[in-house]
């Protein structure tokens, strides 16, 4: 290996072979200014694949019990709050739901509409148990409600699954009062955003 003043006496000699036509002020003046690059080779960087996150299945959310209501939770006065929200929501939904309001426009918004809040009440069922049920809707599924109510001293109890098929539910916001036919409506509240509702045709439980 050269020491440093022979490395600047190779430097300097490359430099006047290289660039005979500038005087050693301006190489000089050159090294002291600017960088001189003799090798260079680009490193070509690799992308690093990015791992997809796996969410739980069924069966795990289940074992978790991640869509559980607590007993000390199951209390109807807890969610009121969420009823109130609910309502301002499908307010600002549904442009303050004025009275002249077109009621099939109103339904069809209510029909994509998350229900999460909602106070709804049986009002037919192929289960009789079933009529007269109000609650406020804490969980919806594929196939079922998740209904909260005040307590129910005849039933003997304040929380119950509805299923969707063979049942008709109503709800009511601002005096404007809704049907859903859960037959025709068993899809998930993330799915119903999508979903072509048809106005007319075969309604039955």
């Amino acid at each position: 290996p050269q020491g440093s003043e022979e490395a600047k006496a190779f430097v300097s000699a490359f430099l006047k072979r290289s660039m005979p036509r500038k005087k050693d002020e301006a190489i000089q003046d050159l090294l002291t200014r600017k960088a001189v690059v003799l090798e260079h080779y680009s490193k070509k960087k690799t992308k690093q694949k990015r791992k997809k996150t796996k969410g739980f299945t069924a069966k795990q959310r289940r074992e978790m019990r991640l869509f559980e209501i607590e007993p000390e939770q199951q209390r109807y006065a807890i969610f009121l709050p969420l009823h109130e929200l609910w309502k301002q929501y499908i307010r600002d939904l549904c442009h303050g739901l004025k009275p002249d309001a077109q009621p099939h426009m109103v339904q069809s918004k209510l029909l994509k509409a998350d229900l999460h809040g909602a106070i709804v009440t049986v009002t037919k069922s192929k289960c009789p148990s079933y009529v007269g049920i109000t609650g406020i809707i804490l969980q919806e599924f594929k196939h079922v409600f998740k209904i909260i109510t005040k307590e129910d001293k005849l039933k003997g109890k304040i929380f119950f699954i509805v299923p969707k098929l063979n049942n008709v539910f109503s709800l009511e916001i601002d005096g404007f009062i809704s049907y859903i036919y859960g037959s025709k409506f068993q899809l998930r509240s993330s799915e119903r955003s999508a979903k072509k509702f048809k106005l007319k045709g075969t309604i039955d439980l």
